[in-house]
């Protein structure tokens, strides 16, 4: 199964690639089908139209006094995910959880610059790349990019939708930007879509999610897997894990989420140890062809995928830290003078900030 998978993502990547719309995954007739289901859904879980909550500013207020070293800028990109929506309180938003958990393993004050749209697809990314590079002088360190979902329900080429983001990743990337995207997550799990909907669009959203991999690697990112991480344990515990639409995360589906995306942050910024970066046989790791490692961490939600060398790429199933007490933004954004990338804390993590049990 991982194997069609991985010829599948390799033709899409590909026919992004050449510029190619792209064929459809599904015959016309049982997209049609699929994609008004999780319309339907859509507006039966999804009614709230409210505003995810502005999470600009700094965190890490705790790490001021360091004077010699300034903030690290984090930028995110992405649709209603990145945004924060179906939370109420700016410390529950993935941002905001991402900058927290950064701050304390750099042991420095981040700030957040967000710029993710709801119900964004593919398309926007261009417009949300070019705020977040409109200030020569405060380029982010590091990017997250959460996108796909939208790009299935209203039925984007998947070919164009991958071409989208790896034009994102590859700007961010000459501007100097590091760049972590959470590929498409899993469109299975929403309640109201049954069988044999379901399966199917589990099916399309794995496969973009593949395909999505090989051109964020290709453009010089790094990407984790959403899909499977938020469909086993969403399904098991919706209550908890869905926000009170059904459709978008909870404060806790989100903790879940920035739990997985935090390590493959650190270690894009040079930030985790370096023993991390080698495969461990023992956690199902190691060294595959692009397309099989891409097929196969877009089955097994939270796994990184970088690039190894050539056509080969790391798969890495990295621990999953327990986020550390996240606060509102000390202050909002202002200017500050650029920060040096690559470096490594002092000390180690603040005390508390520990693997999990997950």
């Amino acid at each position: 199964m991982s194997r069609s998978r991985a010829r599948a993502a390799r033709r899409i990547a590909a026919a992004a690639a050449y510029g190619g719309g792209g064929a459809g995954l599904l015959g016309g007739a049982v997209l049609g089908v699929l994609l008004t289901e999780v319309a339907l859904a859509k507006r039966v879980v999804g009614g709230s139209g409210d505003t995810p909550p502005q999470a600009d500013g700094r965190y890490g207020s705790a790490f001021v006094h360091r004077l010699g070293n300034p903030p690290l800028l984090l930028g995110m990109l992405g649709d209603s995910t990145a945004a924060g929506k179906g939370v109420h309180r700016p410390r529950q938003t993935p941002g905001a959880l991402l900058a927290t958990g950064l701050a304390a393993v750099a042991e420095l004050p981040v700030e957040l610059h967000n710029v993710a749209l709801s119900g964004a697809q593919s398309y926007d990314l261009e417009r949300q790349v070019t705020l977040l590079l409109a200030d020569p002088e405060r380029i982010p360190d590091v990017c997250v990019i959460m996108i796909g979902a939208n790009d299935v329900t209203h039925r984007v080429p998947a070919a164009r939708s991958v071409r989208l983001l790896t034009e994102a990743v590859r700007r961010l990337r000459e501007a100097g930007c590091e760049v972590v995207v959470g590929t498409c997550p899993d469109l299975g799990t929403i309640e109201p879509v049954y069988q044999p909907l379901r399966w199917l669009a589990r099916r399309m959203s794995r496969q973009l999610a593949a395909a999505q991999t090989i051109g964020v690697l290709e453009a010089g990112g790094r990407t984790v897997s959403l899909g499977d991480l938020l469909g086993p344990e969403f399904a098991s515990n919706p209550r908890e894990l869905f926000g009170p639409d059904n459709y978008h995360p909870s404060a806790e589906g989100y903790a879940t989420a920035a739990m997985a995306v935090l390590p493959t942050l650190c270690a894009a910024l040079g930030l985790w140890p370096e023993d991390e970066e080698r495969p461990d046989a023992a956690r199902r790791e190691g060294i595959l062809p692009v397309a099989r490692a891409a097929a196969q961490a877009a089955a097994e939600g939270g796994t990184e995928v970088s690039v190894a060398r050539g056509r080969w790429a790391l798969l890495k199933h990295r621990k999953r830290r327990r986020l550390p007490g996240h606060a509102e933004p000390a202050a909002r954004r202002r200017a500050q003078p650029r920060t040096v990338r690559g470096m490594r804390p002092s000390q180690p993590p603040t005390p508390g900030f520990r693997p999990s049990d997950n």
